[in-house]
């Protein structure tokens, strides 16, 4: 990668992960930054639905990579786009790459509840690039910037959110992540100086972890609503690998034909890369109004979790 200064094995990248190229803003002398992609990735989902902006209760993020450690990164979303106090509720949700898909299940479920709210905007959002140490080839090689958001409406009809399932393991939280900038590693000059800061690799991550979670995941969900494999119309992974969703998808029984994949397109994008791939399977009509859809994310922590919904 020229902009970079890094080696790396484009090839292995393609073959393997389906990584052709990504974004990064930094590198192109870009001043955006979280709060930018998650803007816009809002504004366009409400412009979409052609609703008031005025109108959207609640706002939710799901991002590891937040503008500031506080306030919430969903807070500056709603300062942006209402531009004023509101009745609206905003926070963040920190669930490391599955970030959107609990985001999602936590403001349906709110929104279903409300005696008040009408719509939510759910984003997910990624700027791990800027958490990338120089020379660091394992996160120039994956990570990108990316943003996508869906708004959501408390409707009666019978469509929409159905469920949710989640699984996590947090004696696992110390294979990959950004530790400093916490309470426990506060940022200094001899910690910067020490490169323990940023993104940080700790531990091999098993090569099989998602084959072996999201299949059951997804049977349990699609299950305990009375459903199998076959009643699944269209189904969203996380974008980091394409050959690993090519194996759960042939464990499943489903047919590539039932899944979109973006990696190549826009690199791994995190929280931001479920939403992403939902955008381009709608707009490129791979699903439509009444189809089931599942969307699964996995996370480092570790969490993962899966949803359950008919457009």
């Amino acid at each position: 990668m020229e902009l970079t200064g890094i080696e790396l094995d484009a090839a292995r990248l393609e073959e393997k992960l389906g990584i052709q190229r990504r974004h990064i803003a930094h590198l192109r002398g870009l001043d955006e930054t979280t709060a930018d992609f998650a803007e816009r990735a809002a504004r366009e989902a409400i412009a979409d639905a052609g609703v008031d902006p005025e109108e959207v209760g609640l706002f939710v993020v799901g991002t590891d990579t937040p503008e500031y450690i506080s306030p919430a990164t969903a807070v500056l979303i709603q300062g942006r786009i209402q531009g004023r106090q509101s009745s609206a509720a905003s926070f963040d949700v920190g669930t490391s790459c599955a970030g959107f898909v609990t985001s999602l299940d936590a403001a349906a479920r709110m929104l279903a509840g409300s005696r008040t709210m009408r719509y939510a905007v759910v984003v997910g959002v990624y700027n791990m690039p800027r958490y990338v140490r120089p020379g660091d080839a394992f996160g120039y090689s994956i990570f990108a910037d990316g943003a996508g958001a869906v708004l959501l409406e408390r409707v009666e009809d019978g469509t929409g959110y159905e469920d949710g399932e989640f699984v996590t393991d947090g004696t696992q939280w110390d294979f990959v992540g950004v530790y400093a900038g916490g309470t426990r590693k506060p940022v200094t000059k001899e910690l910067l100086d020490s490169g323990e800061y940023g993104l940080e690799n700790l531990k091999r991550l098993p090569g099989d972890r998602n084959v072996n979670l999201w299949p059951p995941l997804v049977r349990t969900l699609i299950g305990r609503n009375g459903m199998t494999e076959r009643d699944i119309d269209h189904i969203i992974f996380t974008q980091i690998n394409r050959s690993v969703i090519a194996e759960v998808m042939g464990i499943l029984g489903l047919p590539m034909e039932k899944t979109t994949t973006i990696m190549d397109r826009h690199g791994y994008t995190g929280s931001g890369c479920v939403p992403m791939a939902l955008s381009h399977a709608v707009k490129e009509e791979r699903v439509k109004p009444g189809d089931r859809l599942v969307l699964v994310a996995s996370g480092a922590g570790l969490s993962v979790g899966a949803n359950l919904l008919t457009l």
